[in-house]
């Protein structure tokens, strides 16, 4: 939900729907699509909407049900959208067990891994881009709190690029942090080998 996710509740704003949104490209993500289409099955009892955006390679998972978005914006603490200068981690999933599974989820929503050429080396980066939010400062904090050694860099409009260089970072995020969207770790095992 931090990531690709987006909510909006009739009750706040009279214009928008009671939604529960969440967007992924169809062609890289199409396992990562079943995964999470299982998980809120799992969670809600709900089965999600899924449409495919033509001309585009995108999915939408939708759930309509008020109950279901009230209870994740009473209960949980997701913020509304939009994100910009407002999301933030619920306090209670800042602990250190629960902060471990939140970057995961960003990570396999909004992160990726490129790969570097240094000088004829080529090495993995784990990157994250994070809206202008409080999230900035919280995803800093659990990266620190988790003694991962990462640069911090301001891009476009109040973003921020947070990035984990080389082979030994990586197997640290593999360890402490893992992977739930299979593109990741299927692009991460040319590295392990």
């Amino acid at each position: 939900m931090l990531g690709d996710g987006s909510l909006s509740l009739k009750d706040y704003n009279p214009n928008l729907t009671n939604r529960l949104k969440i967007s992924l490209n169809s062609k890289e993500d199409h396992d990562y699509l079943k995964y999470i289409q299982n998980l809120i099955v799992d969670i809600f009892k709900e089965k999600p909407i899924i449409k495919y955006r033509k001309k585009e390679n995108t999915a939408d998972l939708f759930i309509f049900k008020k109950e279901i978005i009230n209870y994740l914006i009473k209960n949980v603490g997701i913020k509304l959208t939009p994100k910009w200068k407002v999301a933030l981690i619920p306090k209670k999933f800042l602990s250190e067990n629960l902060s471990r599974y939140v970057l995961k989820g960003y990570f396999d929503t909004d992160g990726s891994l490129v790969t570097t050429n240094n000088n004829g080396l080529i090495y993995p980066r784990l990157e994250m881009k994070i809206c202008p939010s409080p999230m900035q400062s919280q995803f800093i904090g659990i990266l620190t709190k988790n003694k991962f050694r990462f640069g911090t860099y301001k891009i476009e409009k109040g973003k921020v690029r947070i990035q984990l260089n080389g082979k030994n970072q990586l197997k640290k995020w593999i360890n402490l942090i893992g992977f739930s969207n299979p593109k990741h770790s299927n692009k991460i095992s040319r590295f392990l080998k």
